[in-house]
């Protein structure tokens, strides 16, 4: 069964694992936060490592061979991988993704890419007071605000909020 695991990687070379194992179509996820950083007089912000050294990896290891992961360029190990592999719970490297998009979007709202929704679905609030909470994405309104319907006391509510403060959820 598909599941997220975590690789340790050689150092500074997570990036380099993550371009061989997308070269395998093989599914990752390198965590990342901006950071400022005063050069030459001027603040440039920039997206390092949350996890220096380490990435996720999505796969079967019934499909995928382990070793085919280990052998990878730039890869070391998978981590916890002895006897049996230890899967990561998918609701953790969901909160990872919407507290990276959050961040992302303060402090380097050129660089997010609005994502394409459709009428119908699924989205998680990544900011303000319904933060945490699904809805349902119903229709855009202008370039920066859409509708999302959610429930609240038993009833489904529409409300309008802004595109950078909703993330859609991924089918998997």
């Amino acid at each position: 069964m598909k599941a997220w695991y975590l690789l340790y990687c050689k150092p500074r070379g997570e990036a380099r694992a993550q371009q061989n194992l997308a070269l395998q179509e093989i599914e990752t996820y390198l965590p990342t936060f901006p950071e400022e950083k005063l050069q030459k007089g001027q603040v440039t912000v920039r997206r390092v490592s949350l996890f220096p050294s380490y990435l996720f990896v999505y796969f079967d290891p019934e499909v995928t061979s382990v070793a085919r992961i280990h052998n990878t360029r730039g890869v070391i190990r998978i981590v916890g991988c002895k006897e049996l592999m230890t899967a990561i719970d998918e609701s953790v490297i969901h909160g990872i993704k919407m507290r990276e998009h959050k961040l992302i979007a303060k402090y380097m709202p050129e660089t997010v890419e609005q994502p394409k929704l459709v009428q119908g679905d699924k989205v998680c609030f990544t900011d303000g007071p319904f933060a945490e909470l699904e809805g349902i994405f119903d229709e855009s309104n202008g370039d920066k605000r859409c509708f999302v319907l959610f429930e609240l006391m038993g009833k489904q509510q529409r409300v309008i909020v802004d595109k950078n403060a909703i993330a859609p959820i991924n089918k998997k």
